[in-house]
């Protein structure tokens, strides 16, 4: 009788414990919208599962990080993920990688935030001066100058960014603890949403004139769309 009780403890601690450690599973994405209609369901979080049986190399596998990427832009930046998208095999494992190439001065990683990763960044090449935002209420910023070999963390969430100070190229190596991070560019997600954002709304926020939120509007919504 006694080891049925102390049999009945253990398997209600071992209970108790599990429930104490649960918690929600990450989200992959922006959102997972619940269906009773499992006919409709199309999406998981993450990406369904090939059958491990029938897993091959190419499965995890990327080749093209030694290529610079093309810098001929407005920003004189490019970014080269490799998430989920390209390599199948990073589903469910937590961490994806990026190159960013930037122009001679001025090349620009614009302030952005990757709301499901934290970010370490590692410099190849060139001179980069990083930073990021804490949150409200004390919205401090946190810089540093970046040479070869330097790295620097972005914490998940906060709004940061990479600019080329040197008068070469800058090339950087960026790991993120997620198989999709995310990235919200911060001025085309405000100035350049689909449809617009109320122009009064912008105006009172960034305490502008409101033909100036427009032309902003306009601009950034060219460019997204």
């Amino acid at each position: 009788m006694k080891g049925v009780h102390f049999l009945v403890a253990f398997l209600f601690l071992a209970l108790a414990s599990s429930f104490a450690c649960a918690s929600d599973p990450s989200p992959l994405q922006d959102f997972c919208v619940a269906l009773n209609d499992t006919k409709n369901a199309v999406f998981v979080n993450g990406k369904f599962c090939k059958d491990p049986k029938l897993a091959k190399a190419e499965d995890f596998f990327f080749s093209g990080l030694n290529m610079p990427g093309n810098t001929s832009n407005q920003l004189g930046s490019k970014v080269t993920p490799v998430n989920v998208e390209q390599v199948a095999g990073l589903n469910t494992l937590g961490i994806s990688l990026a190159r960013i190439d930037f122009a001679p001065y001025g090349g620009l990683n614009p302030p952005h935030t990757h709301p499901r990763a934290t970010e370490i960044l590692v410099v190849l090449e060139g001179t980069l001066y990083v930073g990021f935002v804490t949150s409200n209420p004390d919205n401090r910023l946190i810089t540093k100058v970046l040479y070869p070999g330097d790295v620097f963390v972005f914490p998940v969430g906060l709004i940061h960014f990479q600019f080329n100070i040197g008068n070469t190229n800058a090339i950087a190596f960026a790991g993120l603890s997620s198989q999709n991070p995310g990235v919200i560019t911060i001025a085309n997600a405000v100035f350049g949403s689909n449809p617009p954002i109320n122009p009064d709304v912008l105006a009172k926020a960034f305490q502008l004139d409101k033909n100036v939120v427009k032309y902003l509007q306009s601009k950034f919504w060219w460019d997204n769309n």
